[in-house]
């Protein structure tokens, strides 16, 4: 299994904390978010690979902060050549040119490298054995609609499974919010031309196992009572280190 760390965002609702700087090595407790996601993925001993995806405006910056990342896994660093939000190729679009750098179509683990979060990927590895199925999570969310309204939003039968699924629903139809946290199987990787040449949204990732929900099994790993922390402004960015604090109270 490899995992596709998705990194090449602009950032600029962060501006201006990632002008210069990805959002995903800002500093979260002195770690960056990028050292948070590789010291979580590191116990997962299938994953023989982690794959940064970046763009051109900060390629050099992953490349100059290799040397400092610790782990086991091989460590590739991928440049989408995009130069701004304009012509970016989007979550999906990203995750279809590693996939096409790499000549691969087994298993992947898909992240966005700009969350906080205090589950183990372990547990959502595990989930997606257990099940032997599309894997994604979720969290109950019945007070902040604009949370809802920002990412996915499922429904779900009993085992777990998605019955439903929309990705920044204007009016959200029901209250499990999907993060951006995925593994896909080598069957659904193929899957992902099809998708792109039916005139599925090469955008944010969500989009992908909406479409994907209608046509194989995708089941929804609940992360309660842990959490995950988007850091999309300034303001999130502040008061994560306070977030976490009562979070963890």
């Amino acid at each position: 299994m490899k995992a596709i760390l998705l990194c090449a965002g602009y950032g600029t609702r962060l501006y201006p904390l990632t002008i210069n700087t990805p959002k995903t090595l800002l500093e979260v407790k002195g770690k960056t978010l990028l050292e948070l996601l590789i010291d979580n993925i590191e116990p997962i001993k299938d994953i023989d690979e982690i794959v940064i995806v970046s763009n051109q405006r900060f390629y050099q910056n992953f490349c100059d902060f290799k040397p400092q990342i610790s782990s086991s896994k091989k460590i590739t660093i991928l440049n989408d050549e995009t130069t701004s939000n304009e012509d970016r190729l989007g979550a999906i679009g990203d995750i279809k040119f590693a996939l096409d750098q790499l000549k691969y179509k087994g298993e992947i683990m898909v992240l966005a490298g700009d969350n906080w979060f205090d589950f183990t990927l372990s547990e959502l590895y595990d989930f997606y054995i257990q099940h032997n199925k599309n894997t994604v999570i979720f969290g109950e969310n019945k007070s902040d609609k604009k949370v809802l309204q920002a990412g996915g939003v499922a429904i779900l039968d009993k085992n777990n499974m998605v019955l439903q699924m929309e990705e920044k629903p204007k009016e959200p139809q029901g209250t499990f919010a999907v993060g951006p946290f995925y593994i896909y199987n080598a069957k659904t990787v193929k899957l992902l031309d099809t998708y792109l040449a039916s005139g599925g949204s090469p955008d944010a990732p969500g989009y992908f196992p909406a479409w994907l929900s209608k046509r194989q099994p995708v089941y929804a790993f609940d992360i309660y009572p842990r959490h995950y922390v988007d850091i999309g402004t300034p303001e999130a960015y502040y008061n994560i280190e306070s977030t976490i604090d009562n979070l963890q109270k």
